[in-house]
């Protein structure tokens, strides 16, 4: 079954709104989505602005935290997880990547944005997709998906993908976080990717992930560090000589 898809025409931040929604008390079931066919006010990691584009996907669904569930940060896991499986459904021709935690990667331009925002006992998880156009970004490479040669209509991908949420979201609280790092590796940049964390201003290489879903970052010197938080950025190797 689809779980329940409220679909408007614009609004300036579906995340915004869901969080209005429970700061005013309303209950907004988990797995309810709100889906906007323009946003005017999006915004991504970091408070950085994040453009919309008629036939673009812009929608933000809430996850009700319960007793023992896994840690709320693990969350930004599940919607890659799912965000990814979904387009490998819908666009099989496709190559792409999930740079961690959840970003989808095309030829190394960005192609969608996730953003969790917590209230309470509550999670906000928005997802913007590029379906069909891609905001200008001034630090960052962005593609959409029909640039890459994929023709998904809105409303089928937000089916899809509300499908996919609840799927990761069982696997998350049945199966535990370690399942969902399982489901991530394959899909995500391969080991020894060179890779930037901007924040703690942190050089080295893609070493997998940890049990909990932190990432490893092998140095230059081998040690790896964990990082549980952070702005990853994918670095050009290296050339010899230079």
């Amino acid at each position: 079954m689809i779980p329940p898809i409220e679909r408007i025409a614009q609004t300036g931040s579906t995340n915004a709104d869901l969080l209005a929604r429970l700061a005013a008390g309303e209950h907004v079931g988990e797995g309810h989505w709100l889906v906007a066919d323009r946003q005017t006010a999006g915004r991504g990691r970091l408070g950085r602005a994040w453009g919309d584009g008629l036939g673009n996907f812009m929608g933000s669904t809430v996850v009700q935290l319960r007793a023992g569930d896994p840690l709320a940060a693990t969350l930004a896991l599940v919607a890659g997880v799912a965000l990814a499986k979904t387009i490998r459904a819908l666009a099989p021709a496709i190559d792409f990547q999930l740079k961690w935690p959840n970003d989808i990667l095309a030829d190394g331009a960005k192609c969608s944005g996730i953003l969790l925002e917590r209230s309470g006992d509550s999670v906000v998880i928005g997802i913007g997709v590029n379906l069909v156009s891609a905001p200008d970004l001034p630090d960052r490479a962005t593609a959409s998906l029909a640039e890459k040669g994929a023709a998904i209509d809105r409303d089928r991908f937000a089916d899809a993908l509300a499908v996919a949420m609840a799927d990761a979201l069982w696997t998350w609280r049945q199966e535990g976080v370690e399942s969902i790092v399982r489901a991530w590796l394959p899909l995500g940049h391969p080991v020894g990717t060179p890779l930037h964390v901007s924040e703690q201003a942190l050089d080295g290489y893609f070493d997998g992930l940890a049990p909990d879903g932190a990432l490893r970052l092998r140095g230059a010197d081998g040690e790896v560090m964990l990082v549980h938080a952070g702005d990853v950025e994918l670095r050009r190797p290296v050339e010899e000589g230079k």
